[in-house]
């Protein structure tokens, strides 16, 4: 017998969450970009329940974290143009509280990608920085200046030493971890006094997403949880984190991106394909406001 897990972020037992999702995954359609970043939607999920306390629905029967680690292992990886979009995104939204850090020695990106956001953390003044990447197909895809940052694998706290970080951040990852409270605390645990962890994720109650339903992109099949702005926030002050702060701000990608993330019917994708791809479209950026969540915490002084 399959044992549910408890909420991730409050530990409510299953059996007082709600349905939210059935679940319909399809083994047939699995491929090696499903555990891939900024993929074609297949708006495929496993069963989804929500927390009657906490407002985190999440799945309550996830696969092995051996199982997930290995996908996201194989993975392949087509998406450079939309991760440097992505980065500039992260790097606009979490400006303002920079200046908060006591200090700007070394940084941590978890689910790291090929690195680009590093770059960022090297501009804005951090000396040591590492990243963390399971898929050996997207480190291979980064330059090899950038390559010798990025650590293979998943985050295993016991590899860095305690307080050992000033800021670490956690970009469209939170959603994807068999136990986003446990990476919170950690986070904790690693930070000096006065760093800061900062996430972004999906928020399921924004207007886009609630108006597309099961059509949207964050039904998938990746996404173990997935977070309100109510449950970020109680995940981070669970975690010890104080002066949480939770803001929503505007990604910039292409016409073919956004093509590519909506529910249309692929005939209807494939022939505004061609039209997004002439030379007076293809350069073209749309910056919409999809409900991408910046989430920050402190570690008190």
């Amino acid at each position: 017998m399959i044992k549910k897990r408890s909420c991730p972020v409050c530990s409510s037992p299953s059996y007082q969450a709600k349905p939210f999702f059935e679940g319909n995954v399809d083994l047939s359609r699995i491929s090696e970009f499903s555990f891939s970043s900024r993929k074609i939607p297949e708006f495929m999920s496993h069963r989804l329940v929500q927390c009657r306390n906490c407002d985190l629905v999440y799945v309550d029967t996830p696969p092995a974290v051996e199982e997930l680690a290995e996908a996201y292992h194989r993975a392949e990886y087509d998406s450079s143009e939309e991760a440097e979009d992505a980065a500039r995104a992260y790097a606009s939204a979490i400006a303002p509280f920079l200046h908060q850090l006591t200090q700007r020695q070394s940084a941590l990106e978890i689910g790291t990608g090929t690195g680009i956001f590093l770059d960022h953390l090297a501009t804005s003044g951090f000396r040591n920085i590492v990243g963390i990447e399971p898929s050996r197909a997207a480190i291979d895809t980064a330059p090899q200046e950038r390559r010798n940052l990025i650590r293979e694998g998943i985050f295993i706290e016991s590899e860095f030493e305690r307080e050992s970080f000033d800021l670490i951040c956690c970009f469209m990852t939170m959603e994807h971890v068999h136990d986003p409270g446990e990476l919170a605390r950690a986070a904790f645990r690693l930070l000096r006094k006065g760093g800061a962890f900062m996430t972004v994720t999906h928020d399921y109650r924004d207007l886009v997403n609630r108006i597309l339903g099961k059509h949207s992109p964050i039904i998938d099949i990746e996404h173990m949880q997935l977070f309100s702005s109510q449950s970020i926030k109680e995940l981070f002050h669970l975690s010890g984190f104080e002066k949480i702060a939770v803001t929503s701000f505007v990604n910039s990608y292409s016409l073919r991106y956004w093509l590519r993330l909506s529910p249309l019917p692929d005939i209807f994708k494939n022939r505004l394909s061609h039209v997004f791809e002439l030379p007076l479209l293809r350069n073209r950026r749309l910056s919409i406001n999809v409900g991408n969540t910046l989430t920050v915490g402190f570690r008190g002084q």
